[in-house]
């Protein structure tokens, strides 16, 4: 989606169309909200690597099983995995906790490496990873111990251990949808508040089967596609960059309200910020950019808008779902979807 050089001959960046009455936003004051201090730089990625050329420089490439897997090892704990003629992305959460900031701690439990996430009021998030730095399961504890699950994927390492990635790939046909595609597919920019708050707490368009890892969710175009979409096209991202400039960060106010209203509600909803490229470039490098995107994005809903972090997955694609079918350079696949996933998600027994 993005191509090597950051020279573009793109037209300049328009100006974000949605911000607040007064042009700014106080942060906001909540449980598992932001962190104090300056709010999150529009550039560098966790590492602070800069630019695409600098990040190039920094992947280290080996292969695995015999050659049958390439692993390539990117700055902030990113891994970009290619086998079976599949490229996917895989990115350490943890790198967004770390950057928001708070009190973090890590411990060895029964073989798992668990981070604490501590917030005020007593809250503590926890995030447990099996060996190979996979998550399994994360949760949420308060002062008086009560436990909110968030998601558990330990059923299904437990069934695909050392397994492909391509285990994940959920074989499901394109859901019937039955509803308005303007309903299905939102448009942010033109959408109601009401509209936007509907599309994130709505049921799957078709019924399923049973819930599924968080593994299987981000690798199964068509057991997302169960769920409703907002194309956050109001964000726009220059050629080849992952920064968003601090003028846009209005324009995300509407959706933050939105999801924070469905959290208020149900404290184990889950989201999941998509980032996308356009089709220019290598594949390595679309899949790094849209995923430092999403992520750029997920970090500005909850440094300045108080979206829980541990609410929040991202996840890359590249330019494997282009909006536009061109090979061009494409502002328009240059974006950020965001979708609750809350209904797919497996919250163990």
């Amino acid at each position: 989606m993005t191509p090597p050089q950051p020279q573009s001959p793109q037209a300049p960046e328009a100006a974000p169309k949605a911000a607040p009455k007064d042009g700014t936003r106080p942060r906001r004051d909540r449980e598992g909200g932001p962190r104090e201090g300056r709010a999150p730089e529009a550039g560098p990625a966790p590492s602070e690597v800069k630019d695409l050329k600098e990040l190039r420089e920094e992947r280290k490439e080996r292969s695995e099983d015999g050659g049958k897997r390439v692993v390539i090892e990117e700055p902030d704990n990113r891994v970009i995995v290619r086998e079976g003629g599949r490229s996917i992305i895989r990115a350490d959460e943890g790198e967004r906790f770390r950057r928001l900031g708070g009190q973090q701690r890590r411990e060895k439990r029964d073989g798992l490496d668990v981070t604490i996430s501590a917030r005020p009021g007593g809250v503590e998030i926890f995030t447990e990873n099996d060996d190979r730095g996979r998550p399994l399961r994360r949760y949420r504890r308060d002062r008086e111990g009560r436990e909110v699950i968030l998601f558990d994927n330990r059923d299904y390492y437990r069934r695909h251990r050392g397994g492909s990635f391509t285990d994940a790939i959920v074989d499901l046909p394109p859901p019937r949808v039955g509803i308005p595609r303007r309903s299905y597919v939102l448009d942010y920019e033109d959408a109601s508040d009401e509209d936007v708050y509907d599309a994130l707490s709505a049921p799957p368009v078709e019924r399923l089967e049973r819930t599924y890892s968080l593994e299987e969710v981000r690798r199964s175009p068509n057991l997302r596609a169960r769920m409703r979409r907002i194309d956050l096209d109001v964000i726009n991202f220059d050629f080849g960059a992952w920064g968003v400039a601090p003028n846009q960060y209005p324009a995300l106010e509407r959706i933050a309200d939105a999801m924070n209203r469905v959290i208020d509600r149900n404290p184990n909803e889950m989201f999941l910020v998509e980032g996308h490229t356009d089709a220019v470039g290598s594949d390595e490098d679309n899949l790094s950019l849209s995923d430092r995107r999403a992520e750029t994005v997920a970090i500005i809903l909850t440094d300045e808008f108080g979206v829980p972090p541990e609410n929040i997955a991202t996840q890359g694609y590249g330019e494997h779902y282009l909006k536009i079918n061109t090979q061009a350079a494409e502002r328009q696949n240059r974006r950020v979807a965001v979708r609750r996933i809350t209904p797919l998600i497996s919250r163990g027994n």
